[in-house]
Formats: structure tokens, sequence, C-alpha cells
């Protein structure tokens, strides 16, 4: 990951609203797009420097795991 720019994760919008940690991702990377991914959901397994899958619970919509570029 050392080659992607900004920041690269974000440990700290687990248990944030989905769509509110999505803005606050690209706010502080402007290099990435934040995907909101309802678990367990098929995603591609490529590693992309301006993608950041955004987990959340498919119910309450909160984050579950810690948003990183991938």
């Amino acid at each position: 990951m050392s080659d992607c720019k900004g920041k690269s994760s974000w440990p700290e919008l687990v248990g944030v609203l989905g769509d509110v940690a999505q803005k606050i991702i690209e706010k502080e990377n402007h290099y990435v797009h934040a995907r909101i991914v309802e678990e367990g959901t098929f995603v591609t397994q490529d590693f992309r420097c301006d993608r950041v899958w955004v987990w959340v619970d498919k119910y309450t919509h909160i984050v579950i795991i810690t948003p990183v570029i991938g």
C-alpha cells in the first residue's frame, strides 16, 4: 500500500453510519472512491489504490470492518 497516495486506513470509522464514513473517507483522501458494501456481498478481490470498501451491517448500515484502500 505504500504506492497508494494519501490516507489508507480509517479504523476510527468502525461503528459509524456507512454513508457518513463514505463522505469522511473521500474528504480525507481525494484519490479514492469509497463504496458501501453490505456484509455477505461478493466483491472483486483485485487491489486498487483508488478504492475503499466500506463494509456495513446489512440491517443497521453501521461500519463493521476498518475501511482500507484496496
